[in-house]
């Protein structure tokens, strides 16, 4: 499993361009068509530095956030105003809470972190482990087009105000693992610039692979989309937007 370190302080620049409203407008639209009525408690797992939990939360949901990472639940708390949220510093593969959830998120493709298929299992199964019965998994992940054609062994720079990231990317087609070598150089306040060094690793998975760890933790798959407003994925998508259900008779 990936740690998030100095990344984390830039994390939510370096994603500037994620419309969460948009996305978040995309879940409701999924409880809507998928449940009899709106789940009051969602888990946002793998919630990194909270900004979906919190646009769930401003909708009036009831939020977990976990997260294995404890620098970015760091970051998530120091930008909690008066929302009432419980923030776990939690393992995908294993977390455990107080009770079960109306539903599950987890976005921005934290499920490719999950390097072998007994961690995907693990994962899936424990998220049935603690939905309620007909609850939603909601979760997207990097399609296996975007490891060959756009991460493959590209590099790649990303910049905001006061950062410069270089990214290399190195993917290996056989076993399906990309590994993301990260040097972020960081403006302090005398002006200086400082380095940080960070690796990130995914693994690239198929629906078909999807499929078979969702139906092993006893997970009902009600599709892949192209998009979080629910629309059809092409054989160039980039991120695959997966909805799954606990069948009330599992």
């Amino acid at each position: 499993m990936n740690g998030y370190g100095p990344i984390s302080s830039v994390y939510d620049k370096l994603n500037a361009e994620i419309d969460y409203a948009a996305w978040a407008d995309g879940v409701e639209a999924v409880f809507d068509k998928y449940l009899e009525k709106r789940p009051e408690l969602v888990l946002d797992l793998a919630c990194g530095t909270g900004k979906m939990t919190f646009e769930l939360a401003h909708r009036g949901y009831d939020m977990i956030g976990a997260d294995i990472s404890a620098d970015m639940l760091m970051r998530a708390r120091a930008k909690q105003e008066d929302e009432s949220i419980l923030w776990l510093m939690q393992d995908m593969r294993e977390f455990e809470l107080y009770g079960t959830v109306g539903a599950v998120v987890c976005c921005l493709d934290a499920v490719n972190c999950l390097l072998c298929p007994e961690d995907l299992i693990k994962c899936f199964s424990t998220v049935r482990n603690y939905l309620d019965d007909g609850g939603l998994f909601l979760f997207d992940v990097n399609s296996p087009y975007k490891f060959k054609n756009i991460f493959a062994d590209n590099a790649y720079i990303l910049e905001d105000e006061g950062i410069y990231c270089g990214w290399q990317n190195e993917f290996d087609k056989e076993s399906g693992i990309c590994n993301f070598y990260l040097s972020l150089f960081k403006e302090n306040e005398d002006g200086e610039y400082r380095r940080y060094d960070e690796t990130q690793t995914e693994r690239c998975y198929t629906e078909e692979e999807l499929t078979a760890a969702l139906t092993a933790a006893g997970l009902d798959v009600i599709g892949f989309f192209g998009g979080h407003d629910m629309s059809e994925k092409c054989p160039e998508t980039e991120r695959f937007y997966v909805v799954a259900k606990k069948n009330k008779k599992n």
